[in-house]
């Protein structure tokens, strides 16, 4: 199964694809940045989006759209333009079919570093260790997409534990 990770923003909207068959059985495919024009008008911004993470989910049908979610913001313009964003991640998701479930920064850092306050570098060094990369993820927003997807990745295959009574 694909999972598609998405690192929401306006200007530049991360995206990443790994192909999960099972626990410790995941593989990169795809990574990279949507970007939109600052100069454009919101509305536009978010039609290219759209349109793009459609053509991403035609192009990869991933059971699973992953979504780092955005729990705080110290700029009220940055939070409302990564809301946007995420909005319209899960609407094309979820109009194509797909599972959207999303993740808090500390929760895709935990997944993927073991560490819940890791920085940027630490969380990209392990991304490329998971999956056997030999190259940097650049920009730092595809790497943070493909983290949001392998921490998908860990948390469902991760067993479940059960309480017996």
């Amino acid at each position: 199964m694909f999972v598609l990770g998405i690192d929401p923003g306006l200007t530049r909207c991360g995206y990443g694809v790994v192909d999960w068959s099972g626990p410790n059985k995941v593989r990169a495919v795809s990574a990279g940045v949507i970007r939109t024009e600052h100069t454009e008008d919101l509305p536009k911004r978010l039609a290219t989006l759209h349109v793009e993470i459609s053509e991403l989910i035609a192009e990869f049908a991933p059971g699973v759209v992953a979504i780092e979610r955005v729990l705080f913001q110290v700029n009220v313009s940055t939070a409302m333009a990564v809301g946007h964003a995420s909005g319209v991640v899960m609407a094309a998701g979820a109009v194509a079919g797909c599972e959207v479930v999303q993740y808090s920064p500390n929760e895709i850092k935990l997944a993927v570093a073991g560490y819940g306050n890791a920085d940027k570098q630490q969380v990209e060094r392990m991304v490329r260790a998971q999956l056997h990369l030999d190259v940097e993820l650049k920009p730092v927003d595809a790497a943070d997409a493909v983290a949001v997807a392998l921490c998908h990745t860990a948390i469902e295959g991760a067993p479940k534990s059960t309480v017996s009574l």
